[in-house]
């Protein structure tokens, strides 16, 4: 039996099967949900089995949808790939670039790309700002050119460059009784209310091992899931902080937080240019890889 399949039906197919539902897809496609529905229904004609199943209120793949779901990625990469040479046949002078950053690089993955749009100012840009555990995922779904983050696991599916030093400081308010201090002991830390990112990020995992490091127990105060969120609440007094230098411009700049001068800090790391080893970069792709490996010291 061939199938009559759409790569339309294939891009909807993938939607409701990343948000596990037919609403959220639907708005991500603008489309409206019977639309979805019906498209999702006429694929699973064509194959003759169902792809989702129902479970109380909320929808899973079924193993013939899981299959579905393999193909309809490998189509799409296939696709990406084609696309990436025909760009090539045009030049750098026209396509897109669908990057993701980590939320810590934000501040300066912004001024790389507003950079490489100056000079490609044909270039459409599209940027998506998150955390570690969407990035590794991404990486993995092959669905981002590039991907800017802090080291990522040992995995030889991955091509990852280092091209930017990305120190970690230890942060308190700007009246913190210990900001005129000189290498503070990090037994000092023991007992102090420490605000952190999610489990998983590439932050909490560094903070985890310097105190395990130190045999000082980690017992963190406040989690939450986004920077800006870490600073203001430390601003506010509600505990110390780790955070990547390169979020603190303005900070610094207006006396608003102050770094500490603890011992064996700042832990150095180093920002990352990541995609999947077996990828075939788009010359705008390639050319932004070349770009920020160039330029990122000069941002």
């Amino acid at each position: 039996m061939a199938l009559n399949i759409t790569i339309r039906q294939l891009k909807i197919f993938q939607a409701v099967a990343r948000y596990n539902g037919f609403t959220r897809a639907a708005e991500e496609l603008y489309l409206t949900q019977p639309a979805v529905s019906m498209q999702v229904k006429q694929l699973e004609v064509q194959v003759g089995l169902p792809l989702f199943e129902q479970v109380g209120k909320k929808i899973f793949l079924t193993e013939a949808g899981r299959e579905m779901l393999h193909y309809a990625k490998q189509i799409s990469g296939h696709l990406s790939e084609a696309e990436a040479v025909f760009s090539a046949l045009k030049g750098i002078q026209r396509g897109s670039l669908d990057i993701s950053v980590a939320s810590t690089a934000n501040n300066f993955g912004t001024k790389l790309l507003a950079a490489f749009s100056r000079e490609h100012p044909s270039v459409t840009i599209k940027l998506d700002v998150t955390n570690r555990e969407t990035l590794l995922k991404q990486l993995a779904d092959n669905e981002k050119d590039l991907v800017i983050m802090g080291k990522p696991p040992e995995n030889s599916e991955l091509e990852a460059t280092p091209f930017l030093d990305n120190p970690l400081v230890v942060i308190a308010p700007s009246n913190h009784p210990w900001v005129k201090e000189k290498k503070i002991d990090p037994e000092r830390l023991r007992d102090r209310t420490f605000v952190v990112r999610e489990r998983g990020s590439g932050t909490r995992m560094l903070m985890e091992r310097f105190f395990e490091s130190h045999d000082i127990p980690f017992e963190p105060g406040m989690e939450m899931t986004s920077n800006e969120a870490i600073k203001q609440a430390v601003e506010a007094g509600l505990g110390l902080a780790v955070v990547s230098i390169h979020t603190l411009a303005l900070e610094l700049e207006t006396a608003r937080l102050a770094m500490l001068d603890v011992i064996d800090f700042p832990i150095m790391r180093h920002w990352y240019v990541v995609h999947p080893r077996s990828k075939r970069l788009s010359p705008v792709a390639q050319a932004f890889r070349e770009f920020v490996l160039t330029h990122a010291s000069d941002i």
